[in-house]
């Protein structure tokens, strides 16, 4: 004959749940990169500049101020 446990599990929903303990980060300063997380990230910025200019760029286009816009 095979025996069986059976597991109970609580499970609470986040909002009913004690309010845990917050990491306070007050005073940390900036957090050191690596000059290829640096470049990355400037990289990064640079290609989301690029793209928003882009679409800019096509909106005015559609918009007729450029001309020819289809």
């Amino acid at each position: 004959m095979a025996t069986t446990t059976l597991n109970h599990y609580l499970v609470i929903h986040p909002l009913d749940d004690i309010a845990e303990e917050k990491v306070v980060t007050e005073g940390l300063g900036p957090m050191p990169m690596t000059a290829s997380v640096r470049w990355s990230l400037v990289s990064l910025r640079g290609y989301l500049i690029l793209m928003l200019a882009l679409v800019v760029y096509r909106v005015l286009q559609l918009g007729g101020l450029f001309g020819g816009g289809h």
